[in-house]
């Protein structure tokens, strides 16, 4: 006696079973591909390049906002987008008249985005400076310091929806 069968026989590639057991390797393939092109192709450069470094500094930078606190130090910024001119007023008992600041715009995650705008005293009393370009999407670090950097006013601020800013020890 022969056994009867009503299917007929097909090849292996017209089958379900072979096809799903070979997507999910394949979907793994994909996936370790796609992962290596992604690690190839993006930077992501620490925030700090000699952490080690910083981390021991951290007692100087500690050193600045008390120093800042104990001359009463505030800032306020106001930053125009449409010409990238920022204008800062400087509050305080500062012994010494500062000709020059520099304001540190510093990205919470990339490096390579951070901004270092000088800003130089008008006869007024208020700083100006230009901005060269318009940071991208985000919360910033917003850093005051003079030239020799004896203190430090900080403050974090969302770009470029807010454009003042209030700038502490």
């Amino acid at each position: 006696m022969q056994p009867t069968h009503d299917t007929a026989l097909h090849p292996w590639y017209k089958q379900f079973w072979p096809w799903f057991l070979i997507f999910f390797p394949a979907l793994a393939v994909v996936g370790g591909i796609s992962t290596i092109i992604i690690a190839v192709q993006t930077d992501d450069g620490l925030v700090e390049d000699d952490y080690y470094k910083s981390g021991l500094a951290i007692n100087r930078t500690l050193a600045k906002a008390q120093k800042a606190r104990e001359l009463e130090l505030q800032a306020t910024a106001s930053w125009q987008p449409a010409n990238q001119q920022i204008r800062l007023t400087l509050r305080g008992h500062n012994e010494r008249i500062e000709d020059r600041l520099i304001l540190k715009l510093a990205h919470p995650t990339i490096a390579g985005r951070d901004i270092a705008v000088p800003l130089q005293r008008q006869k007024d009393g208020t700083y100006h400076g230009m901005l060269a370009a318009t940071p991208s999407l985000g919360y910033w670090h917003i850093f005051l310091v003079p030239e020799d950097q004896a203190w430090r006013l900080r403050g974090r601020e969302q770009l470029p929806a807010d454009t003042e800013w209030q700038l502490l020890p």
